[in-house]
């Protein structure tokens, strides 16, 4: 039987970029047996060429970094930029509407800030999959940040704690497949891990990617419901002792080089360990100062931070956008609020109108939308991809269950079937409203968009083939992704 040793591309110059699936069935199996390794390369270039259209396609490439907003808990999708005329009572947003910049589309009155912004993104109103078993949370946090679902959950419902077993989170594959070349922490996530009940953390990790593609953790002390938690970041891990200066840390550096050059039969015993880079890319992180300049939140004007809104939502907001200045290539903001709760949460079984009144809906309209002004006011959307989505909608009818949770007569359970998410920057059009939902939001009425077609459109915008090949924690090939780039966003 003929065998390439070692993993797909693993030991090219650039090892990182891999084969995917496509490109070995072009080469073609029977085709391969008995070719030099000159003919490897050839073969190799061949399917990169029969793969131009992927570069050529719009979107291709744009990305450089990128801010994911996850609405953790479900926002309803009706009552914030999908509402319902003409439709019961029991599916009709006890909010009004308003217009927005696009003519024709309509936002709720708990959105007036963002109705005056959507004309700088993409309102994609066909967000729809059909769930493989519960409707629970996790499950979903999982599809939507891994691009897979999970066969085995607990009793309950929910899925077992992370384990290095997972599949990778979205910024774990891309900073492996895209790496910084300067000293900035790649990929960042704050201000709260993902969360149903006690499984913390599933779908956020780099699972069997290994930790060191795991993203950098920002939780502030302090519970959800504390609204100043963000004045007390605290970046131990990146600060300089103070009797430890840059110029006595490189030197530290150097010395350490000079011994490891006495010592070659250790270096080789632990050469496939990469001490070294590991070593040099934490010493020049912590030297440099980028990242800890980039967490000093104070040093921004009083009047833009109040502009975000003086709130967890907020300023974690305004952090993503200072990280993506200092050249961190994905931050992930999660909502501040678990997703089964109450009070700031957008799991509204309950009480919807007053908590998405007075505590969701501000939050969400002050914060998402003077980060977009921001962010275009500084030229930061040109290469900055933004997406802001929950892991499902809310059921069109009001106190129905359909996750075999109790809901109130103004309550809204849980709806993977149809729901909406916000993509902006990189090439994403402007202003322009993707796919429509039927009359009372139940369904995708045209063009749906399935989560795992999300997260191909992201890899896509990176310049990265979806279904580039991972190695699981069996060295089993997998697809970063079974699904095709949505170019249909792009300008």
């Amino acid at each position: 039987m003929f065998r390439i040793p070692g993993q797909l591309a693993k030991d090219l110059c650039d090892s990182h970029l891999g084969l995917t699936r496509r490109d070995v069935l072009r080469i073609g199996g029977a085709g391969m047996v008995g070719m030099t390794l000159n003919n490897i390369f050839r073969a190799q270039a061949a399917a990169a060429a029969s793969g131009a259209g992927a570069a050529g396609s719009p979107g291709w490439g744009k990305a450089k970094n990128m801010v994911m907003i996850y609405l953790q808990g479900g926002p309803s999708h009706i009552d914030l930029w999908d509402p319902k005329q003409n439709v019961p009572d029991k599916v009709r947003s006890a909010f009004n509407t308003i217009p927005t910049k696009i003519p024709g589309h309509h936002f709720t009155e708990i959105l007036p800030r963002l109705a005056k912004v959507n004309d700088k993104f993409t309102m994609i109103n066909s967000m729809s999959y059909t769930p493989n078993g519960l409707f629970n949370h996790t499950a979903a946090i999982y599809q939507i940040m891994t691009g897979y679902t999970t066969d085995k959950v607990s009793p309950s419902g929910q899925l077992e704690p992370p384990n290095a077993k997972d599949y990778p989170n979205f910024g774990s594959n891309i900073i492996r497949l895209r790496p910084l070349d300067e000293p900035m922490l790649p990929f960042v996530m704050l201000p709260r891990p993902l969360q149903e009940s006690n499984v913390i953390g599933k779908g956020g990790t780099a699972g069997f990617l290994g930790k060191s593609y795991d993203p950098y953790t920002l939780y502030p002390d302090g519970d959800d419901m504390d609204m100043l938690k963000m004045s007390r970041i605290k970046i131990d891990d990146l600060q300089l002792r103070p009797d430890l200066f840059s110029v006595r840390l490189q030197r530290r550096a150097r010395l350490r080089e000079a011994l490891s050059d006495q010592m070659p039969a250790i270096e080789n015993a632990v050469k496939d360990m990469s001490l070294d880079d590991y070593y040099s890319r934490a010493l020049n992180l912590i030297a440099s100062g980028r990242a800890r300049d980039a967490f000093a939140l104070d040093r921004e004007p009083e009047k833009m931070r109040e502009s975000y809104g003086k709130n967890t939502f907020g300023q974690s907001l305004l952090l993503a956008r200072r990280l993506i200045e200092a050249g961190t290539r994905v931050v992930e903001v999660i909502w501040p609020k678990v997703a089964n709760s109450d009070n700031h949460s957008w799991d509204h079984h309950v009480g919807l109108t007053k908590r998405m009144k007075d505590q969701s809906g501000p939050m969400l309209d002050a914060g998402l939308s003077a980060f977009f002004d921001d962010m275009d006011s500084r030229g930061l959307l040109d290469e900055t991809l933004v997406v802001a989505i929950g892991e499902f909608g809310r059921s069109p009818e009001k106190g129905v269950s359909t996750s075999g949770n109790g809901n109130s007569a103004d309550g809204r359970d849980h709806w993977p079937y149809c729901y909406t998410s916000i993509v902006a920057g990189a090439g994403i059009k402007r202003g322009y409203v993707h796919g429509k939902s039927d009359a009372t939001a139940s369904s995708p009425a045209e063009s749906p968009v399935h989560p795992a077609e999300l997260l191909a459109t992201i890899y896509h915008a990176f310049g990265i083939d979806p279904e580039t090949i991972v190695y699981n924690h069996l060295n089993q090939p997998r697809e970063l992704v079974k699904a095709k780039a949505v170019t249909q966003l792009f300008a």
